[in-house]
């Protein structure tokens, strides 16, 4: 516990309004969006300047408690979970477009606004702000450059840390850096923007984002072919990128998703296929038309069974409502859902896609997948329930196997949630030695306390006496000349 002093100094620093510690805020703040793991925290603080963050910060290191940023929560790797002996330090509040400028195509932001929000005021003025989380109409852009978010437009736009110009943060030791700008050049020493971003809160705490914005496209045409079998829609994806057509959206369903999907939007899909496939292409009009007349024929010479092509924008998002109600969808089977993030290349998805089917039969588990096809991202979705422990645990080993086999197959453990808590092992297991390391090294410099936000990522541990002590006789030796050698274990 951060004690009654430390207390009586937050309510000093952020006012009795900025300050709560009964135990239903104690409780609403312990968890995200990440399935069965909670933690209480000592307090919640919402601050009100930047001035405040650092004081904040500076208390911590004085006093030896965590400081865990969050945003709306909606994170779903354990990044904004507490730990003990914390303080949550909720930024949704800060929701204020700072500057939109259209003369450069730039909008300052604070970390608060919600994805969803500033996609609308943007597009409401001609422009376009791309990344596109599938929890975008509650999630905040802070949290979106924390974990580098990607999204439904990743194939053709990238992820956040495309359009990230600039941060004002708040360092763990109460320093402000403001790093980046308007500048659509600039080399001017280490590039520690790009260091902060997809850092997941452990490094700095954003006070303020640049991004960038770009033209909105002239019009936009969406296409949904259902197939037989998992195998025709990745050929089909393999044949839309060597035809060097690269669609907005190129999205994946799989049999089990398709019928959730259908039975809690009823939207008239195809129970029976296999598979289906969302494609979106946007630009100006001829190239549009021309690219979606060549993916029809794609999709036709892999066999697509059902061609829909929608005929308006109207009709265009309620297709694209197949994919983005999947989630939802799958979350009506069974009380837990765990939705998970592999990302392979593109040329492995049949393969992995299959891996994932065989490997829920193999431990007798439930498992939906659905995804960014065009870009290898695949969203493996666990229906089960966290009171049945033992299937709880097969779960679990069906996730390592997916991952692992992830890896081999020369892909990735997240394509765009992050590591967090939950996929923190299979970092240190599954990467190279020197990767990892350097990322430890950066958190030991940059946070010598480890104040803010421990854990998440990587495992640092504390420095005693400047080296770990190896023995028992040396751990005896450093606990005797600690005031509290509980702290040791923080």
């Amino acid at each position: 516990m951060i004690g009654e002093k430390v207390k009586s100094e937050l309510v000093r620093i952020f006012g009795k309004d900025g300050f709560r510690d009964s135990d239903e805020d104690r409780i609403a703040y312990s968890y995200d969006g990440t399935p069965v793991r909670s933690v209480l925290p000592d307090a919640i603080v919402t601050p009100s300047s930047v001035e405040q963050i650092s004081k904040l910060m500076i208390l911590a290191n004085e006093n030896k408690f965590a400081v865990v940023p969050r945003g709306s929560g909606s994170g779903l790797s354990g990044g904004s979970i507490p730990t003990e002996n914390s303080v949550v330090l909720l930024m949704n509040k800060w929701t204020n477009v700072i500057e939109f400028d259209k003369n450069n195509l730039t909008a300052w932001v604070e970390p608060g606004v919600v994805t969803g929000k500033f996609q609308s005021l943007v597009e409401s003025q001609g422009l376009f702000y791309p990344p596109d989380p599938g929890s975008a109409q509650i999630c905040t852009l802070g949290g979106n450059v924390a974990e580098n978010s990607g999204g439904l437009r990743g194939l053709k736009y990238g992820v956040t840390k495309n359009y990230v110009l600039g941060l004002e943060v708040v360092l763990p030791n109460g320093d402000v850096m403001r790093v980046g700008g308007k500048n659509m050049k600039d080399v001017a020493g280490y590039n520690l923007k790009d260091v902060m971003i997809g850092s997941e809160g452990t490094l700095g705490i954003f006070t303020k984002i640049l991004l960038k914005l770009i033209p909105l496209p002239k019009t936009g045409r969406t296409l949904l072919a259902f197939y037989d079998s998992i195998a025709g829609a990745a050929a089909t994806v393999s044949e839309i990128t060597a035809a060097r057509i690269v669609p907005a959206m190129l999205e994946f369903l799989d049999n089990p998703t398709i019928r959730a999907v259908e039975d809690f939007a009823k939207l008239g899909l195809d129970r029976n296929a296999g598979a289906v496939l969302l494609a979106e292409v946007d630009g100006a009009k001829p190239v549009v038309e021309e690219d979606l007349a060549a993916i029809e024929m794609i999709c036709k010479k892999s066999r697509a069974t059902t061609l829909h092509v929608a005929r308006d924008q109207s009709e265009g998002m309620k297709l694209k409502a197949a994919r983005r109600s999947a989630l939802a969808a799958l979350a009506r089977i069974s009380p837990t859902t765990i939705l998970e993030d592999a990302t392979v290349p593109r040329s492995e998805l049949t393969t992995m896609v299959y891996f994932i089917n065989l490997t829920a039969a193999k431990h007798n588990v439930q498992i939906g997948t659905f995804g960014h096809a065009g870009d290898g991202n695949l969203h493996p979705t666990g229906l089960t329930d966290e009171r049945n422990e033992a299937e709880m645990k097969r779960i679990e080993e069906a996730f390592d196997d997916i991952f692992r086999k992830a890896v081999e197959l020369g892909g990735t453990i997240t394509g765009e949630h992050g590591i967090g808590l939950s996929k923190k092992k299979f970092l240190e297991e599954l990467y190279n030695t020197p990767f990892v390391s350097m990322m430890k090294k950066t958190k030991e410099m940059l946070d010598p306390n480890f104040v803010l936000n421990p854990g998440k990522v990587v495992s640092v541990a504390p420095r005693c006496e400047g080296a770990l002590p190896r023995s028992r006789e040396q751990i005896d030796r450093v606990l005797s000349k600690m005031d509290n050698p509980a702290e040791a274990y923080f």
